[in-house]
């Protein structure tokens, strides 16, 4: 049983549609958890992210999305027009978050959490978690979540 102090396990987030959800729900899974923006260059890496979803089902995995305006203020949406945008036009069906900081000292519980491994310097800033909700790995935004360096890892955590 792992330490919860150490776990995202320990935190609650808002979905996109103001219900709260438990991130113990996610309790045996690996996670990519991506601070995103509708306004970045990075965008087209929510296709990505869903095949990569796509590809490696959601029994053992899941892509947690959270929406933050902290970089050039690439994110001028809210609620539900980030929900249109990202299901219309890169076909997410993932689960994505309320709009959040995820830096500075108003930065979420969640993000001041994930920070102490390494704090987002722009948007699609991906953090690998394993089964036990421990954070062990980071990608910068650059690298694509179908590159084999991301599924390699997730797909070793998925096999122990």
């Amino acid at each position: 049983m792992s330490d919860q102090s150490k776990s995202i396990h320990q935190f609650k987030v808002k979905l996109l549609n103001g219900i709260d959800k438990k991130l113990s729900d996610y309790k045996n899974k690996v996670l990519l958890l991506v601070n995103i923006a509708s306004g970045c260059g990075f965008a087209p890496q929510l296709k990505e992210l869903q095949a990569l979803r796509d590809e490696l089902g959601t029994d053992q995995f899941e892509v947690l999305a959270f929406p933050s305006n902290d970089f050039g203020r690439q994110e001028p949406l809210e609620g539900t027009a980030i929900s249109t945008f990202c299901e219309v036009n890169h076909g997410v069906k993932f689960p994505v978050f309320e709009k959040i900081m995820v830096r500075g000292e108003h930065a979420n519980p969640l993000y001041r959490f994930l920070n102490q491994s390494s704090t987002p310097r722009w948007n699609f800033h991906k953090y690998l978690v394993n089964k036990d909700g421990e954070v062990v790995d980071y990608f910068l935004p650059f690298t694509k979540p179908l590159s084999s360096k991301v599924k390699k890892k997730i797909n070793r955590l998925m096999n122990t």
